[in-house]
Formats: structure tokens, C-alpha cells, sequence
């Protein structure tokens, strides 16, 4: 082992590289991509209130603040069942579990288009919240059981882009739907756009129990060899780890890592969520779009983000490096939210927009690496969950001080400038991360996914 405490690297020789490039060529497809469908659909559900906001808050009577709650309060149902859930998860293996997280999700997703009123609309989100609970760290802690560390940032950014792509492909999808007010047996378009978008969990959720295999040991699509070197590796990064770092569950509220790490995913969520939930509104206030024509320019900044979770995490796994590229993208996102804030132009201010969610979103590929660095075993499944699962707090305070905010200004740009601190704090508080010699949040310790490392 090398005095920064991790294994050393079983990948060196040209014989073990071209073992990984075919385990990593097959993971790939049979992992990352289909992972990153499941959280297609499960984003698209999550923040698809958005658009329907747009003739559904009209519908039920909501204000500006009772959707802003409504909207948020996802997330307190979130957060109480996420921990829970992910331990279950390390027990009963990721294939159950991810498919009944996304067969309940869906049905309560499409439970939405039952909604009356204020209470019923609060009741159902917060349902929504229970049952995605745990879909995020478990996917993953999943990940960490097929992808050795030094390529993990890239297969976890390509899992996040679909936060980013469900929005690209969402958005234009849920502006159609409402424009083209399907009005079968009664219902609004608001309706069967909850229904339309739940539907596809459901089905995915069945397909999982059968599709997913729960460790690389039983992945039959990989030959011997390339399982035998993947469980060695992943043995051996696992030993290191717990002794350099925590494995048993009750470490993870000891640990002052995870408790920093869990806010400065809480500041940059909350931009994001404040961002993800409103930006319909918000392009809608520009004036004289239709349904269709603000769902394509809602698009738009997820474009944008998609390129900064992929650029950010290929470089960070380039590097070997995760905090600084962490707190940078972190607080360009803030910067730039800022500046959106007070452009003096609807179209400045989108491309400021499209500038800020490249920030913002990069964090996500690149963060989650840093927890894994010194986590495994029932410490990570409930690290992971424990920092997911708190930060979504920020879930229910952005949507809902956007909400307040815009009813007690009538403007969102005091509201922009309210979520613009959020990312900043984060990256300042990521920068005060330990990178102590021996500590596997170090430089040093990352060595490894600097060389050779895929570009």
C-alpha cells in the first residue's frame, strides 16, 4: 500500500490496460447507459410539475407560494426515507430495490393527474418524495460496485447527464403535450402530461428486475478474465479504503468529511432545484411564447449543462483531481447565476443562464467522487445517501424562497440573486475539504487516476 493509503495499482502493464479497456467498453452500455435511462425517466418525473405548473397552479387555484411549497416539500419526503432506503438497498441488492423504488414512483407519479387542490397537491409530492428516496445514491453506490475509482467521475457524470438531458428532451416533450390538450375521458393536458411521463417508470422498473445484475462476480456478459480482474481490483481499492477510511455505518456521523461534503451539496442544490423547477416560469415571463416555443428555450441552458458535467468530470479523472474542480465549477455556476440576474436583456440574460447551469450541473459528475474516496462498505451506502439525502433540504428552501420571493417582489431577479449565493458558499466550503498527507482526500492519493487515465 502507498503511504496516501490506497492499493497500489493493479493496472500498470499493457496487458492489464487492455483488460480494463474491455471491462470499461462493456460497462458502458450494459451500466452507465442504462442507468442513465432509469434516471431519464426518474428526473423527468421529479421536476415535470414545472411545466404543468403552467396551467395546472391556474386550474387548482395555487399561488406563486403555495407551488413554490408544494413543489418543494418533494424533497422532505425525500430526505426522511433516503438513508433507510439505501441501507436496504446494501442488503437486499441494488436489482430489487431499484425496481420497486421505480414502480412506486411512477404510479404516484401518475397519481399527480388526481390532484385538487392546495392539500391534496402538497400530500402528493411529498409521496413523490417517499418513494424516489433512495434512486440516486443507490444508482450510485451501484456504480461503485462495478467502476474501479480513477474512472468513476466519468461514469457517474454520465449517469448525472441525464438530470441535464431529461430536461433537453423533457422540456420540448411536456410543451407539446400541453399544447396539443389531449382531452380524453375529462382530463386537462396537465393531467396526461403526469400520466404520459409516469407511465415509462413503471414499465422501466419491471424491465430492471430482470435486467440489472447486482455484482460484477455475477455479470455472465463479462469472461473470466475480465471479472476476475475487475473483482480484484475493486477487492483491493475496498481494503485500501477501509484502512484509510470508514466502513461501518455509525462512522459516517463521526466523520466532519461527510457533514462538509453534505453542504456544499446543499448550497449548490439549491440553485439547482430553485433553477430546475422555476425556469418555466421564468422563460415564460419573458412574454409572448407559446407552450411548445417555451419548452424549446427552457431547453436550452440543459444543454450547456450537459457539456459542463462531461468536460469537468473527464478532466477531473484526467487529473487525478476532485476538490479543486468541484469548488471552481461551483462557484463559476453562482457567478454567472448572478450575472443572468442583471443583464440588461432577455437574451444576455439566457446566455449568462446557459453559462451558470454549465457550473452548477459540472459539480455533479465531479463530486460524487469525493465521498468514495474515503467510504466503502455500509459507511458509503449510508454516506451517500446521508449527503443526497440532507441536501435535497435545499430542494424544498430554493423552490419555495423563488415562490415567496417572486409573490412579495413580483420579479425573479431578486429571486436569481437569492439562489446565485448558494453555489458560491459551496465551492468555498468544498476548498476547505482536508487534503492532509495520508488522507485520501489528498493529491497524492489520486495519483493513480493521473496516470494513464482515459481522455
Amino acid at each position: 500500500m502507498t503511504d496516501a493509503g490506497v492499493a497500489p495499482p493493479l493496472d500498470a502493464g499493457p496487458v492489464e490496460d487492455a483488460i480494463r479497456a474491455r471491462v470499461l467498453s462493456k460497462l458502458r452500455p450494459r451500466i452507465v447507459l442504462y442507468c442513465f435511462a432509469l434516471f431519464l425517466v426518474n428526473y423527468l418525473d421529479r421536476v415535470n410539475v414545472g411545466f404543468a405548473a403552467l396551467h395546472m397552479n391556474k386550474d387548482l387555484g395555487l399561488s406563486a407560494t403555495a407551488y413554490g411549497f408544494g413543489a418543494g416539500i418533494f424533497f422532505l419526503g425525500y430526505v426522511l426515507f433516503e438513508i433507510p432506503s439505501n441501507m436496504i438497498m446494501h442488503r437486499v441488492g441494488p436489482r430489487r430495490w431499484i425496481a420497486r423504488i421505480m414502480v412506486s414512483w411512477g404510479l404516484i407519479s401518475c397519481g399527480m393527474a388526481a390532484v385538487r387542490g392546495e392539500t391534496s397537491f402538497y400530500l402528493m409530492r411529498f409521496l413523490l418524495g417517499l418513494a424516489e428516496a433512495g434512486f440516486v445514491p443507490g444508482v450510485l453506490l451501484y456504480l461503485t460496485y462495478w467502476y474501479p475509482a480513477r474512472d468513476r467521475a466519468k461514469a457517474t457524470a454520465g449517469f448525472m447527464t441525464a438530470t441535464v438531458l431529461s430536461s433537453v428532451l423533457g422540456a420540448p416533450l411536456s410543451g407539446w403535450i400541453l399544447s396539443a390538450e389531449p382531452n380524453w375521458f375529462g382530463l386537462a393536458a396537465w393531467q396526461w402530461l403526469f400520466i404520459l411521463e409516469g407511465a415509462p417508470a413503471v414499465i422501466l422498473g419491471i424491465v430492471t428486475y430482470f435486467y440489472l445484475v447486482d455484482r460484477p462476480q455475477d455479470g455472465r456478459w463479462l469472461d473470466r478474465e475480465e471479472r476476475d480482474w475487475l473483482t480484484a481490483r475493486l477487492a483491493a481499492e475496498e481494503r485500501a479504503v477501509g484502512v484509510a477510511g470508514s466502513h461501518e455505518f455509525r462512522a459516517i456521523f463521526r466523520d466532519p468529511r461527510v457533514w462538509l461534503l453534505t453542504l456544499v451539496y446543499m448550497f449548490n442544490a439549491f440553485a439547482l432545484y430553485g433553477v430546475v423547477l422555476w425556469l418555466p416560469q421564468i422563460v415564460r415571463s419573458i412574454g409572448g411564447l407559446t407552450d411548445l416555443q417555451t419548452g424549446a428555450v427552457t431547453a436550452i441552458p440543459f444543454v450547456f449543462a450537459a457539456l459542463g458535467l462531461v468536460a469537468v468530470a473527464r478532466s477531473s479523472d484526467r487529473t487525478g483531481e476532485r476538490k479543486l474542480h468541484t469548488a471552481a465549477s461551483a462557484v463559476w455556476g453562482g457567478v454567472f447565476l448572478a450575472a443572468s440576474a442583471l443583464a440588461p436583456s432577455p437574451l444576455t440574460s439566457l446566455l449568462l443562464l446557459c453559462a451558470a447551469a454549465f457550473g452548477i450541473w459540472a459539480v455533479l459528475g465531479v463530486f460524487w467522487a469525493l465521498p468514495t474516496q474515503f467510504l466503502t462498505g455500509s459507511a458509503a451506502a449510508g454516506g451517500l445517501a446521508m449527503i443526497n439525502g440532507l441536501a435535497q433540504v435545499s430542494g424544498f428552501s430554493g423552490p419555495y424562497l423563488v415562490g415567496w420571493i417572486r409573490d412579495t417582489t413580483h420579479s425573479f431577479t431578486p429571486a436569481l440573486l437569492a439562489l446565485s449565493l448558494g453555489p458560491v458558499i459551496a465551492g468555498l466550503l468544498c476548498l476547505a475539504l482536508p487534503a492532509r498527507r495520508g488522507d485520501p482526500l489528498a493529491p497524492a492519493a489520486q495519483s493513480e487516476g493521473s496516470a494513464g487515465a482515459e481522455s
